[in-house]
């Protein structure tokens, strides 16, 4: 053998004096081989230095060891954090991981799945950030082995995992009320997205349950800095009376309170404020920022362990929705409603 050539499978097994498959079932644990014999084997592959294959070996046994994981986008912090969850699992687990970055497109969401169902991966962690018309969802369906996390795809039958966001909105509304707050500007993302329905009932749900009349107002496009930007310039514009606001992201949040107070709006002299997330560094806003805590490490942790979990081959496994609890985090930008609220323009 060339002293510049690595070693190669048939290499080994001639050293040894077996066969090309004996060594490749011993490699991937296939084979039980006498003592003696293996011994053999792996002497061969000491002196000979012999690199196996880990993709080879992978393709041997009928699994990739990888998994796949779309999102819309990593700088995002929610999503970030996400990858970053996901990642470290697999790496504790011995999995490798295929990232995918859609930027929220559906064309590219549809040309990632496509080629994953055609690549060697086990398996794929699936976000969308915006609503389907069918045509995600029936793909889904075909390429199988998939979850879908944080936002729902509607028509597809696969197992789901999302927070709870209707006990998010729930929580912002029975903070709001306990504070007195009867008149709530709801700023959310796409009006059929489940998180935007889910979070919107939950609100009211509390906010009903106080008793007495109540009203919402919803501003309803994108979860978004430049959105939150927008709804906060509509709310001041329009001159609502609302005192409290529950603003369902951070990044909508972020831009909400720019231009509040960029306009002298005080918070929460003048207006309370929930924020929904908290995966950006909101208690260092100022006021700190109240907000409705997502466990995103740990749906990162837990889409994982769904994936390699579910038995694919029952049907009831594959239609099932699984929630993850989430809390309220309580600071200072929320108090009762001003008496004498000065006039906006």
């Amino acid at each position: 053998m060339s002293g510049n050539r690595a070693a190669s499978l048939k290499d080994v097994a001639e050293a040894a004096g077996v066969s090309v498959t004996t060594v490749s079932r011993l490699l991937n644990g296939s084979l039980q081989l006498p003592l003696d014999t293996k011994e053999r084997i792996e002497k061969a592959i000491r002196d000979l230095r012999y690199q196996p294959n880990p993709h080879a070996r992978r393709l041997s046994r009928g699994r990739s060891e990888t998994i796949g994981l779309v999102v819309p986008d990593i700088a995002n912090p929610f999503f970030a954090t996400f990858v970053a969850a996901v990642e470290q699992e697999a790496d504790r687990r011995g999995l490798a991981l295929s990232l995918h970055v859609t930027l929220n497109r559906p064309g590219r969401e549809v040309s990632y799945v496509t080629a994953l169902a055609r690549n060697h991966v086990d398996g794929l962690i699936f976000v969308t950030n915006h609503p389907d018309d069918g045509e995600l969802g029936a793909l889904i369906n075909q390429t199988g082995k998939v979850v879908i996390v944080d936002e729902d795809v509607p028509s597809a039958m696969v197992p789901k995992l999302f927070c709870d966001n209707e006990e998010g909105g729930y929580l912002a509304g029975r903070h709001l009320a306990d504070h007195g707050h009867r008149r709530v500007v709801y700023i959310g993302g796409p009006k059929d997205m489940i998180s935007t329905r889910r979070r919107s009932s939950g609100l009211e749900r509390a906010l009903m349950e106080r008793g007495g009349a109540f009203e919402v107002t919803r501003y309803e496009g994108s979860f978004t800095v430049e959105f939150g930007r927008q709804a906060a310039h509509r709310f001041i514009d329009e001159g609502k009376q609302a005192t409290g606001i529950f603003a369902s992201s951070d990044e909508i949040a972020i831009g909400l309170i720019e231009v509040l107070l960029a306009e002298g709006v005080s918070i929460p002299g003048e207006v309370s404020v929930i924020g929904f997330d908290d995966v950006s560094p909101l208690h260092l806003f100022a006021p700190p920022l109240t907000a409705i805590r997502q466990p995103v490490r740990a749906l990162g942790e837990r889409a994982l362990a769904l994936l390699l979990e579910t038995n694919w081959q029952e049907p009831e496994s594959l239609h099932s929705e699984e929630l993850l609890p989430v809390e309220i985090v309580v600071r200072n930008s929320v108090a009762p409603p001003a008496k004498n609220k000065k006039q906006r323009r």
